[in-house]
C-alpha cells in the first residue's frame, strides 16, 4: 500500500530529498504547462478586452470560458481509452501529451490572431477553445504525473506540480502583459503558447510511465463502453457502495469552509477599508510566498507523518485558520501586518492541504483509469464550495455579518473532518487506495474490466 510513515518519523533531510528526484522534478515542469492556458482566458484576457474598448458586461461574459474546466470529466475517458493513430506507438500518455500540447498551442495562437473589435463572437469561441484544450491538457498532465510518481512521491509530486502551476500561471500572465506593450496582444499571446513545451518535452525525456496499466476489455464498441463506464464501476466495486459514498462525501465536503473563506475575503478587506495597493502587497504578495511555503511544508509533513495524520492535520489547519478572518472582522483592525498575518496563515494551511489531500486523491485512482477518475475527483472536490459561495455567501454575510460568517466557515469544515475520522476508524483510508497508491512490488497483474 501507499507508504504511511505513522510508525516512525524520518529525518528532516529525508523529507527534503524527494524534491530533487527525477519524477517530482518532472512534476514541476508538468505544472508549468498546466498553469498557463487558464491565465490566457482569465485576468489576462480581461485586460486585453478592456484595453480593446469592450464594455464591462461583455467582458464578464468571457468568464464563462473558464467553466469548461468544470466539465472535463465528461471527456476524460477518451484520454484513457482511445489510442491515437500513428503517434500512439509512443505510448498512450506520451502521444496524448504531444497531441494535446500542440492543440493548446494552436488554440492560444488562434486566440492571439483573433481581433475582439472585429468579432466578439469569434473571440468568445476562441476563448472557449483555449478552455477546452487547456482542460484536456490538465487531464493528460494529471494522469501522466500520477502514473510517473511512485506512491511515496505522491505528496512531494503534488507539491512540485502546484509550484509549477503557480509559476506557469503567473509567468504567462506577466509575460503577456509585458510583451503586449511591445509586440501587441497578438504577439504576446503567440509567445505564451510556448509554455506548453515544458510538459511536452518532459513526456519525451521521461517516456511512457512504467506504472501505466491499460484496461483489458472487448474490442470495438466494448472498448468504448469500458472506457466510459469502467472508471465508475471500478471505483464502486473496489470500495463497496457504502464505503464509496462515504469517500465521495468526503471529497465533496472537505473543502467547503476553506473555499467560502477564500472566495469572500476580498469583500472583507474592502469593507475594512484596505486600499488596492495594500491588498496587492499584503494579501497577494505575502500570501503568494506563504502559499509556496505551505506547499513545501506539505510535502515534508506528508513524508514525515504519513497519509492519515498529514491529511487530518491539514483539514484542521484549513478549518481553524478561518477564525483569523473572524478576529480581523471583530476587531475592525486596519493593520497591514494583521491582514498579512491572517492571510499568510490561511495560505500556508491551503498549501499544506493542497499537497496532502491532493496526494490522497491521486492515490485513490486505478492506474487503468487515472485520467477519468482524477478528473472526476478534482472537479468534485471544489464544486460544492463554489456553488455555495455563488448562491449563498453574499446573502449570509449581509444577514449575519462577517464575524459570524467566518466562524460559520469553520463550523462547516467540521463535517469533512468527521467524515475523514470515520474513514480512518473504519480502515477505509488504506482500503480505498487504488493501484496508483500501491508500490510496484505489491501491484497485481492486469485485471479485466
Amino acid at each position: 500500500m501507499i507508504a504511511d510513515t505513522d510508525a516512525h518519523a524520518p529525518s528532516f533531510l529525508s523529507g527534503i530529498r524527494p524534491y530533487f528526484e527525477k519524477a517530482p522534478l518532472a512534476a514541476l515542469f508538468l505544472g508549468i504547462s498546466s498553469g498557463f492556458p487558464y491565465a490566457m482566458i482569465a485576468a489576462t484576457l480581461t485586460t486585453r478586452l478592456a484595453q480593446s474598448g469592450i464594455d464591462k458586461k461583455s467582458v464578464t461574459y468571457f468568464a464563462l470560458a473558464i467553466l469548461v474546466y468544470n466539465f472535463k470529466p465528461l471527456w476524460a475517458w477518451i484520454v484513457d481509452g482511445v489510442r491515437l493513430p500513428v503517434i500512439g506507438r509512443l505510448g498512450q500518455r506520451v502521444s496524448w501529451m504531444l497531441f494535446v500540447g500542440l492543440l493548446v498551442m494552436a488554440a492560444v495562437v488562434n486566440l492571439a490572431v483573433t481581433d475582439p473589435e472585429a468579432s466578439l463572437m469569434r473571440m468568445a469561441m476562441a476563448a472557449i477553445l483555449v478552455g477546452g484544450a487547456g482542460a484536456t491538457f490538465d487531464i493528460v498532465i494529471d494522469a501522466y504525473r500520477i502514473e510517473l510518481l511512485e506512491p511515496r512521491q505522491l505528496g512531494v509530486g503534488s507539491g512540485m506540480s502546484q509550484y509549477g502551476y503557480r509559476i506557469g500561471n503567473v509567468a504567462a500572465g506577466a509575460l503577456a502583459l509585458v510583451l503586449s506593450t511591445r509586440l501587441g496582444w497578438s504577439g504576446a499571446y503567440a509567445a505564451c503558447a510556448l509554455f506548453a513545451l515544458p510538459a511536452m518535452l518532459t513526456a519525451i525525456v521521461m517516456g511512457e510511465p512504467e506504472r501505466r496499466r491499460a484496461a483489458v476489455g472487448r474490442k470495438g464498441l466494448g472498448s468504448v463502453v469500458t472506457a466510459i463506464v469502467g472508471p465508475f464501476e471500478e471505483f464502486f466495486r473496489r470500495q463497496g457502495t457504502k464505503a464509496a459514498l462515504l469517500i465521495l462525501g468526503f471529497i465533496l465536503f472537505h473543502k467547503i469552509g476553506d473555499t467560502l473563506s477564500q472566495l469572500t475575503v476580498r469583500l472583507l478587506y474592502n469593507d475594512l477599508g484596505y486600499s488596492t495597493d495594500q491588498i496587492a502587497l499584503y494579501d497577494v504578495g505575502f500570501g503568494f510566498w506563504a502559499y509556496l511555503a505551505g506547499v513545501f511544508l506539505g510535502g515534508v509533513i506528508y513524508t514525515r507523518l504519513g497519509l492519515r495524520r498529514s491529511v487530518m492535520l491539514s483539514l484542521w489547519l484549513m478549518a481553524l485558520t478561518n477564525v483569523g478572518f473572524a478576529a480581523l472582522a471583530a476587531t475592525h483592525a486596519h493593520s497591514n501586518w494583521a491582514m498579512a498575518l491572517v492571510q499568510c496563515l490561511e495560505n500556508v494551511a491551503s498549501g499544506i492541504g493542497g499537497v496532502t489531500v491532493g496526494a490522497y486523491f491521486a492515490a485513490l485512482c486505478d492506474l487503468r483509469f487515472t485520467a477519468a477518475q482524477f478528473a472526476l475527483i478534482s472537479s468534485a472536490a471544489s464544486i460544492v464550495g463554489r456553488l455555495f459561495t455563488g448562491t449563498s455567501a453574499g446573502a449570509l454575510i449581509e444577514a449575519i455579518g462577517y464575524v459570524e460568517f467566518y466562524l460559520l466557515t469553520t463550523v462547516v469544515a467540521l463535517p469533512g473532518i468527521f467524515l475523514f475520522w470515520l474513514m480512518t476508524r473504519a480502515g477505509l483510508v488504506e482500503h480505498s487506495i487504488g493501484s496508483a497508491g500501491v508500490e510496484t512490488g505489491e501491484e497485481k497483474g492486469p485485471i479485466s474490466a
